[in-house]
Formats: structure tokens, sequence, C-alpha cells
């Protein structure tokens, strides 16, 4: 029997580099990389998943050169309430993690109306990682509940205070482009993730990719640091 993880994280990189091999400007890499998206997306609710994290855009990425920020912001002001007929038709739930409130302010009110909109659909619930970092996400959790009082930290009590609770731990982390590095993604919920790290840049991934990481994962046996019976 086929064992479906509920929850994939997906590092997506590779965009810049799709879009020199082109002679394109790197906005273009990312342009394709958001179309790349919506097949992994599909790709995600054919195979049964619940739950993808995509990381969108890091706490580090704002050192990149201006003018590719300005675009990156003007997608997530522009294209990410604009896919809404994408979103009903498919039954997918968008949620935000990181701290959108430093986004210019079009795209963190695009950010939050789809959020709103889209709260109901329960095929897939999709965390849009944008300014977000790992580190920062433990920090934030703990500074939560030590503002409410609580003296003693555990990691039921981080958790229960991440931004979005309901969404379970990652089962399984991919990232594109050959680099073997989570570069500060969901740090503390990865504690067991397994990890598949793919050579094809991000635009060119589509709904069979997402099989195929699938496939990967069910050649791996999960002990949680017991033993397997």
């Amino acid at each position: 029997m086929r064992n479906i993880p509920q929850h994939i994280g997906f590092i997506m990189d590779g965009n810049g580099r799709w879009a020199k091999a082109r002679f394109l400007p790197r906005t273009a890499g990312h342009l394709a990389g958001l179309k790349a998206l919506k097949k992994v997306i599909l790709g995600c609710i054919n195979e049964g998943v619940r739950y993808a994290t995509l990381y969108c855009f890091s706490t580090e990425n704002w050192r990149r050169p201006q003018d590719e920020v300005n675009y990156l912001m003007g997608l997530f002001s522009e294209k990410i309430m604009g896919e809404f007929p994408f979103y009903e038709k498919n039954g997918i739930r968008i949620l935000t993690l990181g701290d959108i409130s430093a986004l210019p302010e079009d795209a963190r009110k695009s950010l939050e109306e789809v959020s709103e909109a889209t709260k109901n659909f329960d095929r897939i619930s999709v965390q849009l990682a944008i300014n977000y970092g790992g580190q920062a996400e433990i920090c934030q959790a703990v500074n939560a509940a030590i503002k409410e009082g609580i003296r003693e930290i555990s990691p039921e009590i981080i958790r229960a205070h991440f931004q979005n609770p309901d969404v379970p731990p990652v089962d399984l982390i991919v990232r594109s482009a050959g680099e073997f590095r989570i570069s500060n993604f969901l740090l503390f919920d990865s504690a067991y993730a397994e990890f598949v790290f793919c050579d094809k840049l991000w635009p060119d991934w589509g709904e069979k990719d997402v099989s195929d990481v699938i496939d990967t994962y069910n050649t791996r046996v999960r002990r949680f640091g017991g033993v397997v019976q």
C-alpha cells in the first residue's frame, strides 16, 4: 500500500538559473516558478496530500537585488489573489507563514484577503512561507509563551504558539535545483522529516514530480527514534 505523506514542504530553488539558461531576466524565472507551483499543488491534491508548505521568500531574501525583491512583492500583491478561481475550484485553503507585516501594504493586504477568502476550503491547506525563517519562528513562539507568563518551555508549548498550530509537522521536505541544505526552513517541525533533493530546476516541475518524490518517500522507513517491528 502506498504511504502518502500528510504534509510536504517544498524549497523552490532554481528560478534564476532557469531564466539565465534561457537568456531571460531572473524575474521571468519567478513567473515560470509560479506556474510550476500551481502544477505541484495539483499533484499534491491528486496524491491525497493534505498540507503543503511552499518556501516563497525567506527572511534572508531581502538581501537580493532591489528590482528582484520588488518584482516578487508585486507577484504577491497581484497574482496571489488573482488565482482565487484556481483555489475555489480545487478546494485550496491559503495560509501565510512568516511576518507579513514587513511586506509592502498592497502585498500584505492581498495575502490577508486570500487567507480570509479561502478559509473554508478544505481539500488541501497550503502555507505560503513569506518573510519566513525557521529560527525566527521558534523565537516568536517562545516569546509569545513568555508573554503569557509561561515559565517553562516544552516542545508542545512551542508548537502550540506557532502561527498555524493546526498544521501538523512536515513529513517530507523536497528541494529542487540540486542544492543540499534546508536554508532555515521548518527547523522545528523537520526533526523527523524525510528529505529528497532533486536536480530539476523549479520552473520545470509538474504533477509527475510530486508522484516521483512520494515514490522515493515510500522507500524510507520512519522509525522516529524507535525500532520498526
